[in-house]
């Protein structure tokens, strides 16, 4: 499938800077070759409003987010506020027809692995059910072998196919606090999953350059699985 899901371990883990990595990457060495981006449900003013602004994309704002709530909280209390309910089925015929149309669609999820989109559905149910090959973005910082395990463990117990981890950068750190907090070594022992590459902490998250030459130095074959992607 010519999908990418971008998940993470908590709501500031680096799945924005990951997605925009890829996608600047593309737009600079496969520009000839239509990306779809897709962030299936939003809280608030966010992400949706950043692909457009860096990125060409042939999509309307309904078609990157179908699901869209003002509030930026999780989104079954915001569509209670709206007075409102979660239509997930509106999703999959998007994500299908972008597919359809696009050499590579990257989705980024809300949050991390267990954050809600209905009251009984999480992300990881929808990981699951699409059944497209995800990325596990953890941030580097104390706690991250322990964050990493835990959500892998999820996604092993419910389904969802993981094909590696990206380490994170969220605030500037010095190769000894990488190896310290977030040694690959043990992250790939303790979850049986590869670590993909580190993204650097980046001044200017919308520089495309700085983000295409981060997404440059991950193993892109092994994070996008796919047939006739050049890397």
């Amino acid at each position: 499938m010519n999908a990418l899901l971008i998940t993470g371990t908590d709501t500031d883990a680096g799945k924005t800077v990951l997605t925009c990595a890829i996608a600047a990457y593309w737009q600079k060495y496969c520009s000839n070759r239509p990306l779809g981006m897709m962030k299936p449900i939003q809280s608030g003013t966010g992400d949706r409003e950043l692909y457009q602004r860096l990125f060409d994309l042939n999509q309307s704002q309904e078609e990157i987010t179908p699901l869209y709530f003002q509030a930026p909280l999780a989104p079954p209390i915001a569509a209670e506020r709206e007075g409102r309910s979660i239509e997930v089925q509106k999703l999959w015929p998007v994500f299908t027809t972008l597919r359809q149309r696009s050499a590579l669609v990257l989705v980024e999820a809300l949050g991390g692995l267990g954050s809600p989109i209905t009251d009984e559905l999480t992300v990881a149910d929808l990981g699951r059910d699409w059944q497209i090959p995800a990325v596990l973005v953890v941030p580097v910082r104390l706690g991250a072998i322990s964050a990493a395990v835990a959500h892998v463990a999820l996604a092993r117990q419910v389904g969802v196919p993981l094909c590696g981890i990206v380490l994170n950068c969220v605030q500037p750190r010095s190769p000894q606090q990488i190896d310290d907090w977030t040694p690959i070594a043990a992250i790939e022992s303790f979850t049986q999953t590869p670590v993909l590459g580190i993204l650097p902490h980046l001044a200017d998250s919308t520089d495309l350059d700085a983000l295409a030459k981060a997404a440059s130095d991950l193993d892109l074959e092994r994070l996008m699985p796919f047939k006739n992607i050049p890397y």
